[in-house]
C-alpha cells in the first residue's frame, strides 16, 4: 500500500519509476486483461492510453447484470485463467472468484482485489433508519449483536439437530495456535498466547459430544451417555459489559430422573429460525439465572463431521467477517478511485516494464482529473441548500456521501434484494419528504422509479421530481462505444446531485 499511495504525490513518480525499471522484462505478446466492472474497464483503458488498443481488456458484466448477481460463465472462467492482471471488487458477490483463481494456468498473473487496496477505507454496510431490513443478496446471517427486539423469534431445538464435536480438544493439543494467532493479528488487542488462554478457559467441558435429534439431548463424555427430552422455554437477551448483545436460547428437561441436566441454554449468534454453523451451549440444574448470563466458560460446539482444519478455517472465517459485511460500491468515490487507479498502474507497470513512464504519465493526468472533480463535488455540495438524499431505491452511494458530509435515507441497503417497500417504510420516506421539504427523490439507473413513485403520493406536496443517480452498475460495452467514461458519469451524477439538493 505504501508504494500505492506514494504514487498519488508527484514528489514520489521518480521514485516510482525507478522501482518500476527493476522489474524483470515482462512478456512482449498481447496484454490480457480481465474486468468485472465497467469502473475497472475504464480505468484501465485510461491508464494504459494508446496501449489499450493493442491489449485484450474483457468487461466480464457486459450484459447489464448487476454485480451482486453475477455468475460466470465457463468462457469467464476461461478469459481468467488465461489473464495477466485480473482485477475484481472483491466483496461477498465476488465469492465465485476464489474457484475461478483456482482453475489459472498464469502462475504470474496480477490479481487486483479492490475493497483489499481500500484496507480500513472500506466500509461496512449499514442500515439506516426507516430503511427496510430484507434480504440481501448475499447469504445474511441474523446475528444477534446487531438486532431489535422486535426481530427475535422463537426457535426450536431441530434447528440443533446433528451430531456436534467439542473444541477444547484443539484448543489443548495446538490445533486452534493459528486461530489465536490469527485473533491477535487482526483485533491487536491480546497477544495469541492471552487469547490461548482465554479460550483454554471459554471452551473448557468434559463433553466430547453433543447428539440433538430434534427433541431430545444427548450429552456423551468419555465414559458416560446422558440423553434426556427438552422443551424450549424462550430467549433472554444478555448484554455484555461492552454493549454487545446476544440472545439465548433457552430448553427445559421435561424426562424424569437420569443425569442429564435440567437445564440448558443455546448461544449460536442467530435470532431467527436458522441452522447455526456452531453453538456455545451452557448448562445446569439450578436455574436459567446463572447460565443466560455466564461469561467465561461457553463450550463451543463444531459438527462432528468436520476435520480439524475445516474448524480452523471455520474459526477464521467467522472471526475475519463476524457478521460484518462490507460495502462493495468502492468506486463510487472519487478518492477511492485515485487510490485504485493507483493499484493498476502499479500492476501494469510491474507487466509491461517498457512502458512504464506512459502509464505512470497516464495515471497522473487522470488522478489529477479525478481530484479536479472531486473539487467541484466539494465545492457543489458545500454551497447547496440541503445536505439530505432521499433515495426511492437501492442505495449504493455510501462512500459518495461520507466524502462530503451528506446525509440520506433510503428504501433499500446498496446490497439489497428487495423490490418492493413496505408501507411503514413508504410512510417513513414520505414524511421525511414533507419534513425537510426535499423537492427531488433519487433512483439509480436499473429501477423501475416505482417506489419513488409511491413516496411522491404518500407524501403531502405529492410534486417531488424523481431524478436518477447512475452507479455504473449496468453499463455495458454497448454503452462504452457510444462513449461512457467513469469520469463522463460521474460528471454526469454530479449535475443530478445539483437538482436533488437544491
Amino acid at each position: 500500500m505504501k508504494k500505492i499511495l506514494a504514487v498519488i504525490a508527484t514528489a514520489a513518480v521518480l521514485f516510482y519509476f525507478a522501482a518500476c525499471n527493476k522489474i524483470n522484462k515482462a512478456d512482449n505478446g498481447q496484454l490480457k486483461i480481465v474486468t468485472t466492472i465497467f469502473p475497472e474497464y475504464d480505468w484501465v483503458r485510461e491508464i494504459m492510453g494508446e496501449h489499450a488498443k493493442r491489449a485484450d481488456i474483457t468487461l466480464l458484466l457486459d450484459n447489464g447484470v448487476d454485480l451482486h448477481s453475477f455468475q460466470p460463465t465457463a468462457k469467464d472462467i476461461t478469459k481468467i485463467a488465461n489473464a495477466d492482471l485480473f482485477i475484481y471488487v472483491g466483496g461477498e458477490s465476488d465469492e465465485w472468484v476464489e474457484d475461478a483463481l483456482a482453475e489459472s494456468v498464469n502462475k504470474n498473473m496480477k490479481v487486483i482485489n479492490l475493497l483489499e487496496v481500500m484496507g480500513e477505507r472500506a466500509k461496512e454496510e449499514e442500515i439506516v433508519e426507516g430503511m427496510e431490513e430484507g434480504h440481501s443478496h448475499h447469504h445474511h446471517h441474523h446475528h444477534s449483536h446487531d438486532f431489535a427486539d422486535s426481530d427475535i423469534q422463537d426457535r426450536t431445538l431441530a434447528e440443533w439437530s446433528g451430531s456436534w464435536q467439542s473444541v477444547y480438544p484443539y484448543v489443548l493439543d495446538g490445533t486452534l495456535d493459528e486461530v489465536m494467532e490469527h485473533k491477535a493479528k487482526e483485533k491487536g488487542d491480546r497477544t495469541a498466547k492471552e487469547y490461548k488462554d482465554y479460550y483454554t478457559t471459554g471452551y473448557k467441558t468434559d463433553v466430547g459430544t453433543i447428539n440433538i435429534d430434534g427433541t431430545s439431548i444427548e450429552f456423551v463424555k468419555e465414559n458416560m451417555r446422558d440423553k434426556a427430552a427438552y422443551k424450549y422455554s424462550g430467549f433472554y437477551i444478555r448484554t455484555s459489559p461492552s454493549g454487545s448483545r446476544q440472545v439465548r436460547y433457552k430448553f427445559e428437561k421435561t424426562t424424569m430422573g437420569g443425569n442429564a441436566p435440567q437445564y440448558v441454554v443455546f448461544s449460536d449468534h442467530e435470532i431467527a429460525p436458522t441452522t447455526p454453523e456452531h453453538f456455545h451451549l451452557y448448562w445446569g440444574n439450578s436455574s436459567f439465572e446463572p447460565l443466560v448470563n455466564e461469561a467465561t466458560n461457553f463450550p463451543t460446539y463444531y459438527p462432528a463431521s468436520l476435520s480439524k482444519q475445516e474448524i480452523v478455517d471455520e474459526m477464521i472465517d467467522h472471526d475475519h467477517g463476524h457478521g460484518v459485511e462490507y460495502d462493495e460500491h468502492v468506486w463510487l468515490s472519487l478518492r477511492n478511485a485515485q487510490v485504485l487507479c493507483a493499484a493498476i498502474a502499479d500492476a501494469l507497470c510491474e507487466l509491461d516494464k517498457k512502458n512504464t513512464s506512459t502509464y505512470m504519465a497516464n495515471y497522473i493526468a487522470y488522478s489529477e482529473k479525478l481530484a479536479l472533480l472531486d473539487r467541484e463535488y466539494m465545492t457543489t455540495i458545500n454551497t447547496s441548500k440541503r445536505g439530505t438524499l432521499l433515495f426511492g431505491d437501492r442505495f449504493p452511494f455510501r462512500y459518495l456521501v461520507d466524502d462530503y458530509g451528506l446525509h440520506y435515507y433510503a428504501a433499500f441497503s446498496g446490497c439489497s434484494a428487495e423490490t418492493e417497500a413496505s408501507f411503514k417504510t413508504i410512510a417513513f420516506l414520505a414524511g421525511k419528504v414533507d419534513e425537510l421539504d426535499l423537492q427531488s427523490i433519487c433512483t439509480i439507473e436499473s429501477g423501475d422509479k416505482k417506489i419513488a413513485r409511491t413516496i411522491i403520493e404518500n407524501s403531502k406536496e405529492k410534486s417531488a421530481n424523481i431524478i436518477t443517480i447512475d452507479s455504473m452498475q449496468s453499463t455495458t460495452m454497448s454503452d462504452i462505444k457510444k462513449g461512457a467514461t467513469y469520469l463522463g458519469i460521474m460528471e454526469q451524477n454530479l449535475e443530478e446531485l445539483k437538482a436533488a439538493l437544491n
